[in-house]
């Protein structure tokens, strides 16, 4: 995975007051931390954030983070956690987290399948149980997606996280050996009947009753 440059300034101060002097100025309070070193206040162009995103997901942006402080230092940072305004969606602050390059990390990737699948094909439902799985590996080693091929899967077969074939040194740190991807069996006609009965029953059930008429 390849780094994406961002530029970053110092902040000198904290606090809602001067939160807003940043977001005036488009920009955006953050802070840089990691093992064995204190952490330290950043600020960051609300536009250059956006475009770094635009090249990766948040959870695995890789950046090479140029911090100016009269003069410019670089360091090696992901996204540890950006927060967003509940209601405009706009983005209020950023943690950056530093990492050493030589040195695994534990990130969250997708999970995506590929393959025409026997099951489906017989009337069974793909399912899949994780949507995202966390790996172990080295920062440039950071795949995009996990791909699985579910072209085997027959009715009633599942794919659990141990058999899954990563490429690279990829770690899977779960002690459990958990199902990633499943194959259900079709729905019958009394199943589904039952369902839709399910269903009136508890339309029915969330119905107000009708109000009393006044006597007076």
């Amino acid at each position: 995975m390849e780094l994406i440059e961002l530029k970053a300034n110092i902040r000198n101060s904290v606090g809602k007051g001067q939160a807003r002097v940043l977001r005036r100025a488009k920009k955006i309070p953050a802070v840089l931390y990691g093992p064995g070193a204190e952490p330290v206040l950043l600020s960051v162009a609300i536009s250059d954030l956006e475009k770094a995103l635009k090249k990766t997901t948040a959870s695995q942006a890789l950046l090479n983070l140029t911090i100016h402080n009269g003069e410019n230092t670089s360091r090696t940072a992901m996204i540890k956690e950006l927060q967003t305004h509940p209601v405009s969606r706009n983005y209020i602050h950023v943690d950056f987290y530093e990492i050493s390059m030589d040195r695994k990390i534990l990130v969250k990737v997708p999970v995506t399948v590929k393959g025409k699948t026997r099951g489906v094909e017989l009337g069974g439902i793909l399912q899949i149980i994780r949507r995202e799985l966390e790996i172990l590996c080295l920062p440039t080693e950071i795949p995009e997606t996990i791909e699985i091929d579910v072209t085997d899967l027959d009715i009633g077969d599942s794919i659990h996280v141990k058999e899954i074939p990563f490429q690279g040194d990829i770690e899977v740190p779960a002690d459990v050996n958990f199902t990633v991807i499943t194959m259900l069996a079709p729905k019958t006609e009394e199943e589904v009947s039952e369902e839709g009965e399910e269903e009136a029953e508890e339309a029915v059930a969330g119905e107000e009753p009708p109000e009393a008429e006044s006597e007076e």
